[in-house]
């Protein structure tokens, strides 16, 4: 044999042994992220009608076998959300599909082919539209109507009440959800600028611009005349964001909590929120809901505004990995089981308020 053939092949077994090794981690971790992805419920695309165009939903439920399950209905926080947020529901949806509850969440208007525009939205239009898509579901034979409820993240807080005020619903579960519009900007503000160790000078000039922005509010200005004041530095502001803040500014989730005050309603409460002072959250809430005695206030010290882990969160890294290869390990300590066990407790008629 020559000399020089054997060394070659040596490589080349060399090459393909690293490709074959190559080949079966890559489907290892495919296979990985394809059983992660796979949960303990069925999905199916629903439409809802209200106001004369369509709520593009999708209606998840468990696959125990039973004709009718309770249903919790979602409700977004602020921003273009689809139906799923972006697969972020779906842990969630699986700990409701083991407690015996269906899903229910659709596209904003205008988001994912939706119809509409989600910022030319109030918080009562959003409210109408929740009320619109339970009754739609309490209609449905494989729903029980007796056992539909709200799930409702941060500016879901303004929605939550609103709702009950108009229709019956069995429970609310609420996420980091602020009380009063102008104080969650004022907080949100000095937080991030803590956050970001600004100095006393660029802070001061920070809540001076947020005081202007609140003076063109009250007085209706239009975006020419915001343009105009700032100087022409829209600073992200759009005209539609501006009149979705235009429209609801003054909500305060205080003046309609009363119509919680006989529903069992679960409080999730971050510690590391630095959207909404939770503080506040909670205080309001305990004092609405008191004479109800219906509230259960859970706290989890490492969960951010997102109610994922902090840790996690931090890093664009690991936040792309877990969501990979761990989207269950993304939320807080406790924070699937604590409603999957809330749900599981109403139907076992003992939930204890805390």
């Amino acid at each position: 044999m020559h000399p020089k053939i054997q060394p070659r092949r040596r490589r080349l077994r060399t090459a393909v042994w690293s490709l074959v090794t190559t080949l079966v981690v890559a489907a290892g971790l495919a296979g990985v992220v394809l059983w992660q992805h796979s949960y303990a419920m069925d999905e199916q695309r629903v439409s809802i009608r209200h106001g004369g165009h369509t709520l593009n939903g999708v209606l998840v439920t468990p696959k125990d076998g039973r004709e009718r399950h309770g249903l919790v209905v979602y409700v977004h926080g602020d921003g273009p959300v689809d139906a799923t947020h972006g697969d972020g529901y779906k842990p969630l949806w699986e700990a409701n599909a083991k407690a015996g509850y269906a899903s229910l969440s659709w596209d904003k208007p205008g988001v994912a082919g939706a119809p509409g525009n989600w910022l030319g939205q109030s918080m009562d239009d959003r409210a109408d539209e929740t009320a619109a898509a339970v009754a739609w579901a309490r209609a449905r034979p494989d729903i029980d109507g007796d056992r539909i409820g709200l799930w409702g993240a941060s500016q879901a807080g303004w929605v939550l009440p609103k709702v009950a005020a108009k229709t019956p619903v069995s429970f609310v579960v609420a996420v980091s959800p602020a009380i009063n519009w102008l104080r969650q900007g004022r907080y949100h503000l000095l937080a991030e600028l803590r956050a970001d160790g600004a100095s006393a000078s660029r802070t001061r000039a920070a809540i001076a611009k947020s005081d202007t922005t609140r003076r063109l509010l009250e007085r209706h200005a239009t975006f020419e005349e915001y343009l105009k004041t700032m100087g022409g530095d829209a600073d992200g502001m759009t005209a539609d964001r501006w009149g979705f803040i235009s429209e609801n500014y003054t909500a305060d989730a205080a003046r309609d909590l009363r119509a919680l005050r006989d529903v069992p309603v679960l409080l999730a409460l971050a510690g590391h929120d630095v959207n909404v002072d939770v503080a506040e959250t909670e205080r309001v809430y305990r004092e609405v809901l008191a004479a109800g005695d219906t509230l259960t206030a859970k706290r989890y010290p490492d969960a951010t505004h997102s109610f994922l882990r902090q840790s996690v969160e931090r890093s664009d890294v690991k936040t792309t990995l877990t969501a990979l290869f761990s989207p269950r390990s993304l939320f807080a300590d406790g924070f699937l089981d604590d409603q999957r066990q809330f749900l599981e407790d109403l139907d076992r008629g003992h939930n204890t308020p805390l």
